[in-house]
C-alpha cells in the first residue's frame, strides 16, 4: 500500500528481507572481574536477545535481516537499536513504548553451565513484554522468507503468548517459521504449563531447533521426533555429540519420506560457552537460504556456533562465506580431525590446514 505524504508517495508495505526475527533484546551488563554479582565492583555494557543475535549474525553472513521488537523510549533503547542496526540489521519496524522500560540483565563471568553462574533479570513489565497482536506491525513481521521465533517470547507476557499463537497458526501464503524452543524455566516462574506451551507452538513450526537437555524430558533424537512430528524440519542439538536431524519431503507421487541425518560437533577450544545455540540457528538458517542440504546445513551450523564459543561475547564475526563453504566441504574424516580456536574465523585459504589436528 502507498500513502501520499507531504514528502510525495511513500509505500507502507515493508520490503521483502530473508529473515525478520522478533524477539526481546536488552542490555546486557557484564563484570569487568570474575566473583559473585555482589562482590563485582563494574560492568561492561552489551546487548543480548536470542532473536537479535540471529539478525546480527545472518546480516554479518551477508543475508538481509530485519528485527521486530518493542523497547523503550529511554537511553536503553536507543542503545540497542543502534548497536543492532550497526551489524547491518533494518531496525525500521522496532516500535518505541513511552510508558515502559527497556529491559536489562546483569550475569557473572562464570560458565552459564556452572552452579556459580548468576544472572539477574530486570525484564518484568519491560516495552517488549506488551508485544501483542494489537501493538504489532503483523506486515512487516511476515515480511520475510523466513520469520524467526523463540520460546522465550511467550514466556514473557499472555499478550506475547497470544501473538505467538497467531504468528505459528498454519494458513497459507505465511513465511517459513523458524522456531527455536529456548526453555527458560526462570522465565516461566514455575508455570508448570511452560514446557506444553513450548510443545503447542513448535507443532505449528516448519523448522523447529530443540536442544536435547531441554526437550520435554525425552531421551534422544527419535523420541523427539516421535512427540514432534509435525515440522518439516527437526534439528535435534545434542551438545558435544553433534546434531540430528529430521528432513520429511515429499515425493512427485505424494510419498512422504524423513531422512535423518547426523553431523557430529567440531572440537573447539571454547573461550566462553554463551551464544553458541543462536549462532548454530544463524548458520543453519543461513545455509537454508542458500538452499544447501540438509548436512550443510548442520555442518554450517556447527561452524557458526563455534565462531561463538571462541570469542568472549555472544556474538562473533562469522567466518567468510567461502572459507566456511570449504570447511563444510571436507569429507568425514577431515571433519572429523578439525580443530577449531580463537582467530579461526580469520584464516584463509592458505591457513587452513593450521586449523586441523594431524
Amino acid at each position: 500500500m502507498t500513502i501520499v505524504t507531504l514528502d510525495g508517495p511513500r509505500s507502507t508495505t515493508p520490503d521483502v528481507v530473508d529473515v525478520v526475527a522478533l524477539g526481546e533484546s536488552m542490555v546486557t551488563f557484564l563484570p569487568t572481574v570474575p566473583g559473585r554479582l555482589a562482590d563485582v565492583p563494574s560492568f561492561e555494557r552489551a546487548i543480548g536477545g536470542a532473536e537479535s543475535n540471529v539478525a546480527c549474525v545472518l546480516a554479518a553472513a551477508g543475508h538481509t535481516a530485519r528485527w521486530i521488537s518493542r523497547v523503550g523510549a529511554d537511553g536503553f533503547g536507543d542503545h540497542l537499536v543502534e548497536a543492532i542496526g550497526a551489524y547491518g540489521v533494518d531496525v525500521h519496524a522496532v516500535r518505541r513504548d513511552p510508558d515502559r522500560p527497556t529491559g536489562v540483565y546483569f550475569r557473572t563471568a562464570g560458565d552459564r553451565a556452572t552452579d556459580a553462574h548468576e544472572v539477574a533479570y530486570y525484564r518484568a513489565g519491560s516495552a517488549a513484554s506488551s508485544m501483542s497482536v494489537r501493538t504489532m506491525d503483523l506486515d512487516a513481521i511476515r515480511s520475510g522468507r523466513v520469520l524467526h521465533l523463540s520460546g522465550i517470547t511467550p514466556a514473557l507476557s499472555a499478550d506475547c503468548l497470544e501473538l505467538m499463537r497467531e504468528l505459528t497458526a498454519r494458513r497459507p501464503g505465511r513465511p517459513l517459521v523458524s522456531f527455536d524452543v529456548n526453555h527458560r524455566p526462570g522465565l516461566w516462574h514455575g508455570d508448570t504449563d511452560g514446557p506444553r506451551v513450548l510443545l503447542e507452538l513448535a507443532r505449528g513450526a516448519d523448522l523447529v531447533f530443540v536442544g536435547e537437555d531441554e526437550a520435554w524430558g525425552l531421551g534422544g533424537p527419535e523420541a523427539v521426533r516421535a512427540a514432534l512430528p509435525e515440522p518439516d524440519l527437526l534439528v535435534v542439538k545434542q551438545g558435544a555429540a553433534g546434531a540430528t536431524a529430521f528432513h520429511r519431503t515429499v515425493g512427485a507421487d505424494g510419498t512422504e519420506t524423513t531422512r535423518v541425518t547426523t553431523v557430529p560437533a567440531l572440537t573447539v577450544d571454547v573461550v566462553a560457552a554463551v551464544g553458541a545455540g543462536d549462532a548454530f540457528a544463524a548458520g543453519f538458517l543461513s545455509a537454508t537460504l542458500r538452499g544447501l542440504p540438509v548436512r550443510e546445513r548442520l555442518r554450517h551450523g556447527h561452524l557458526m556456533a563455534a565462531a561463538a564459543l571462541t570469542v568472549p561475547g555472544d556474538l562473533a564475526a562469522p567466518p567468510a562465506r567461502d572459507h566456511a563453504d570449504r570447511l563444510a566441504a571436507l569429507d568425514d574424516t577431515a571433519w572429523g580431525t578439525l580443530r577449531l580456536g580463537p582467530g579461526w574465523t580469520q584464516a584463509d585459504a592458505r591457513a587452513e590446514e593450521e586449523v586441523r589436528t594431524p
